[in-house]
């Protein structure tokens, strides 16, 4: 049987029709992927000789890659090309550069190439005129930081190459002044230029008139990132953007250390900051978080929020991640998360004190080890700096809406210390999946709201957990799995509305609980297994109602 298909004439002209845009789709196709190449090559050409065109290498604006000529000039010349030409990057090849600050401006890129080592001059007077600066919170006229930028955008610091502040020479000049010694020039500009600078509650260190330059301060920019490069020796605070949004600090080495007040990286009332990658050994805090101090923070009014760190070590410093104490202008949505610390004198700290205002809320800690910590793994404290109670005002500093977990710590002299304001009290706090080895547990004072959840800490003296003026505190599965001969588990004194479940303490442990002082009340234990306890409660007689251990 024949089944060679017969086509109309009506089917002959479709297919036809069909065979030819067919052949022209194809042919279309062919060219429109002709254009897309040469358009492809065409942006590559255009993109490669811009690469050209837009580096700016210092040496051919005069500067000597051999220490031998100091460079500010030289790089103002390069960043001044780079920005008449719309931005730039201006680049530093391999080799020592001994330079005065550099000034940045819009949409430049600092370039420090591998093997490329930028030198700051430690005259003091390379650093005049004096520029608009934050000082510890307190917005003054000083020393042009070593990086500054002002109102500028999309600037930029990288390369893996070296910057070194020369900072001994400024650490020199202040730890060596004393009171009543003659002032200095720099002091006598300092105080013509700051007669009417607000002061904090504290003036002592302003009235000194000497401040030492920030390593790199951009203040009140945009899009900043300082990415991969090494920085030691600073003067003071290292990266310490200053009212800036969208900044990112990634990859960044800092070895500051045995030096004073030489903070690793400080974002100081900024918003949308993101810190990674980084590694920091510094003389003081590794890295904080600030909001301006007492009446100049709350006259700014301009919160440190929506900040995330990650990834990080920190090894010495006298904290790994640190809130305040300047933060005036309040401190919010902050996550902290990944972060290695061996070494530090305390690990996560939160410090204010009567007289700041402001309030430190939404942060969360999580996936954090510790490591040879020398005081304290954790710390919120609002009496950083001891002062009397007083009524509640704009001068009261706030700690609340604070979680932790996920935190493995071992050498640590105290688990955790926690001190509010009678006034005050820090409030709705959060421990979970928490293990420890320390000297001391936690000692918690003035707060209200406090959990705990699979809290296990070994301790060497002293009770896991001890309590004063403690408001509502639920501890489910607390315990110490090398408990302590005549020392409870936890040991509560004027704490009220307490709920303790879930606890199956290790064999050997004699108390689990012991509560004092005649305002404790309302404490109830349930769904608890005693059985390696001696003796499940001991109360105080002061204390008026019963405690039934279930």
């Amino acid at each position: 049987m024949n089944n060679t298909k017969i086509y109309t004439s009506t089917e002959l002209t479709y297919d036809e029709g069909r065979l030819n845009e067919s052949r022209l789709l194809k042919a279309d196709s062919r060219q429109q992927f002709s254009c897309k190449l040469a358009l492809c090559l065409a942006l590559l050409f255009a993109s490669l000789s811009g690469f050209a065109q837009e580096h700016y290498n210092v040496l051919k604006y005069g500067a000597k890659n051999d220490s031998s000529k100091l460079a500010t000039d030289a790089i103002r010349k390069a960043i001044d090309a780079a920005f008449k030409a719309g931005g730039g990057t201006v680049y530093f090849p391999a080799g020592k550069y001994l330079t005065g600050p550099i000034h940045l401006k819009s949409n430049i890129t600092i370039y420090i190439e591998a093997g490329a080592e930028l030198h700051f001059s430690d005259n003091f007077d390379h650093y005049l005129p004096m520029v608009k600066s934050r000082y510890e919170g307190v917005d003054v006229t000083s020393f042009s930081p070593l990086f500054y930028a002002y109102k500028a955008e999309n600037i930029t610091i990288k390369g893996r190459g070296l910057i070194d502040g020369h900072g001994k020479k400024w650490w020199d000049f202040v730890e060596g002044y004393k009171e009543g010694q003659p002032r200095s020039k720099w002091q006598y500009m300092f105080d013509d230029l700051n007669k009417d600078i607000l002061l904090p509650d504290e003036p002592k260190q302003m009235k000194r008139g000497f401040l030492r330059p920030p390593f790199i301060q951009p203040m009140f920019c945009k899009n900043v990132l300082i990415e991969g490069i090494s920085i030691r020796n600073s003067p003071f605070w290292t990266v310490n953007p200053e009212f800036c949004e969208n900044v990112t600090v990634t990859g960044v080495t800092i070895n500051n250390p045995h030096s004073p007040n030489t903070d690793g990286i400080n974002p100081e009332s900024c918003r949308y900051v993101h810190i990674s990658n980084c590694h920091i050994s510094v003389g003081d805090d590794c890295i904080t978080i600030k909001s301006g101090k007492d009446k100049p923070g709350r006259a700014m009014a301009a919160p440190a929020e929506n900040y995330t760190i990650t990834n990080c070590t920190m090894l010495s410093g006298h904290g790994g991640v640190v809130i305040g104490s300047e933060m005036s202008g309040d401190v919010r949505k902050i996550t902290i998360s990944n972060c290695v610390f061996d070494g530090t004198d305390r690990g996560i700290r939160i410090k204010s004190a009567r007289g700041r205002g402001g309030v430190v809320e939404e942060i969360r800690v999580d996936n954090i080890i510790m490591k040879n910590i020398q005081e304290q793994a954790i710390v919120l404290d609002l009496q950083y700096a001891k002062t009397q109670p007083e009524p509640v005002s704009e001068r009261t500093p706030a700690f609340r809406n604070i979680h932790l977990s996920n935190i493995t710590a071992s050498g640590v002299k105290q688990a955790c210390y926690i001190n509010g304001l009678e006034e005050m009290p820090v409030e709705n706090i959060t421990f979970n999946d928490i293990n420890m080895d320390a000297e001391s547990g936690f000692h918690i004072k003035n707060a209200a709201n406090i959990e705990f959840h699979n809290v296990h800490v070994n301790t060497k003296a002293g009770p896991v957990l001890k309590t004063e003026n403690v408001t509502t505190l639920v501890a489910n599965g607390l315990k110490s799995l090398k408990p302590l001969p005549g020392v409870p588990v936890a040991e509560l004194t004027n704490t009220k509305d307490v709920f303790f479940y879930n606890s199956f303490p290790a064999p050997g442990t004699d108390t689990f609980l012991k509560v004092n002082g005649e305002q404790s009340k309302g404490i109830t234990l349930k769904n608890n297994n005693f059985k390696n306890v001696k003796t499940p409660v001991v109360q105080d007689p002061a204390v008026k109602e019963k405690i039934i251990a279930e």
